[in-house]
């Protein structure tokens, strides 16, 4: 005998392709994309700089950010009179990092139209990407530092981390290494938490600079020079 069914169950089948397109329809605006690229220098932006960068009046603004909210995407954040606005983490920045490398296929002769500064280094979020980062990455793992597939670091690595003034003890919750596939290089670049602690440590030992609003940035002579020792890096 069959088993009978509960009146005015809910039917949540749809619930997980409801959701997929829910935030498909809040990144489908360029303005919107506009802010979540900027917000992919992983600092917070003020509404008004974010108006700014995407040449939008403010109350347009404030309802492209209402939506992002809304989808989880970003989160707003107060301190003080202020608010802030930044993305909900460092898997919406890979998410928008994949959407980007699948976009730039559909645009012509990539390397002409590329910005040569942004292919060689930026950040993706919270760490480092483009030519360097890759060729970083594939140094990691010939030298043994991260597994072949950069699910983890190995004991070697957290060795050459603490050499550097790196510490990852402390990953929480968050992936401690993972491989994050460059949109401009098509190859992978460190993500993670090893992946932030690197830009962190390039930063504080002068290795880079990094420009407020821009993802761009620019290493050092003396950070091209130990980028040349430790892993075999030559910028072109």
């Amino acid at each position: 005998m069959a088993t009978p069914q509960p009146h005015n169950a809910p039917d949540d089948s749809d619930a997980l392709e409801n959701a997929i397109a829910g935030v498909a329809a809040a990144m489908a605006d360029p303005s919107r994309v506009r802010m979540l690229s900027a917000l992919m220098d992983g600092r917070a932006w003020t509404a008004t700089e974010l108006s700014a960068v995407t040449d939008v009046a403010p109350s347009t603004a404030s309802a492209h950010l209402t939506r992002l909210m809304n989808s989880g995407l970003i989160v707003c954040l107060a301190q003080g009179r202020h608010r802030y606005y930044r993305l909900n983490g460092s898997d919406i920045a890979t998410l928008i990092e994949n959407m980007m490398g699948v976009s730039w296929q559909r645009i012509a002769a990539p390397e002409s139209t590329a910005p040569r500064a942004l292919r060689t280094a930026r950040t993706c979020y919270d760490h480092l990407a483009g030519e360097i980062a890759v060729q970083i990455y594939a140094s990691l793992v010939h030298q043994g530092w991260i597994t072949p597939e950069g699910s983890a670091v190995t004991l070697h690595g957290r060795q050459q981390f603490l050499a550097l003034q790196i510490d990852l003890s402390q990953p929480g919750r968050r992936k401690a290494c993972c491989g994050c596939l460059d949109w401009s290089e098509r190859q992978f670049h460190l993500g993670g938490y090893a992946g932030a602690a690197l830009l962190i440590g390039f930063e504080q030992q002068g290795w880079l600079t990094r420009q407020a609003g821009y993802r761009e940035v620019a290493f050092t002579v003396a950070g091209l020079r130990h980028l040349q020792q430790i892993f075999g890096v030559t910028p072109r």
